[in-house]
């Protein structure tokens, strides 16, 4: 992947012609990753220094407020299984065949040996509801012309980041890079979207990359391989029988 490159301009260029609220970008930016439902094929890639492991999986979501994933490969962990009801999260492990209730205080550690976290597969938070939002400017990402959005937590939302800092293509709306900062104002990670393509019927990133920005060489890459937007799913996906149901 290319890196990516920023060229400021002027905060005031952006502003006499715009006309939408930062919290309308940002919706929209979520509303084209996710729909209202969903189902989809997903490969992971998870890099560091001393290794390399792929992981390919299935999931279904409605909303924020369920998800259940589904690992179909390697073979020593297909079957392994993550669901989300509310601000509930269980994992169930096939070899063991037991199920676990991870507590809240899991929700931001490493989901399976990536850079992503429990929270971030499980779409617990959300960066419409949980944060205050601020046009900061424009910025070039590569080759597309980003609004740059400031998003700062609400005053009681269950969040770990002090500050998101979050780009908008204007081309059509959707994401190109998210930097994520802690409370100090490190720079602890940064997500880039890229290979832009029609799937299930919308335009979307088909690669999404977190990189770890403090320890050196550790990233995560989530390639879309197939989705569905919108479309029924059964709430018998998201119930404990098929949690802990063999596949």
């Amino acid at each position: 992947m290319k890196n990516s490159f920023y060229i400021v301009l002027p905060i005031l260029a952006c502003v006499p012609a715009f006309s939408q609220t930062p919290e309308e970008l940002i919706k929209k930016a979520q509303d084209q990753l996710e729909g209202d439902t969903g189902q989809g094929t997903l490969v992971m890639k998870v890099v560091t220094p001393d290794y390399m492991r792929t992981l390919e999986m299935e999931t279904w979501w409605v909303g924020h407020e369920k998800s259940l994933t589904v690992i179909k490969s390697p073979k020593k962990e297909a079957g392994n299984k993550w669901l989300k009801i509310e601000n509930e999260l269980w994992s169930y492990l096939r070899n063991t065949e037991t199920t676990i209730k991870l507590p809240p205080s899991m929700m931001l550690q490493s989901w399976n040996g990536s850079d992503f976290t429990n929270d971030d597969l499980m779409k617990e938070s959300s960066v419409v509801e949980d944060y205050q939002h601020e046009i900061i400017g424009e910025e070039l990402v590569g080759e597309n012309q980003c609004w740059k959005l400031k998003l700062t937590p609400k005053p009681e939302a269950p969040v770990v980041w002090g500050t998101i800092y979050y780009w908008i293509r204007q081309e059509d709306y959707l994401p190109s890079l998210i930097d994520y900062y802690d409370e100090k104002g490190k720079l602890m990670r940064s997500m880039e979207y890229s290979d832009f393509k029609v799937l299930g019927g919308r335009k979307i990133p088909a690669t999404w990359t977190m990189k770890n920005r403090v320890k050196e060489g550790r990233s995560t890459e989530i390639r879309v391989t197939d989705m569905e937007y919108n479309k029924k799913i059964s709430d018998r996906i998201f119930s404990f029988r098929e949690l802990e149901r063999g596949r």
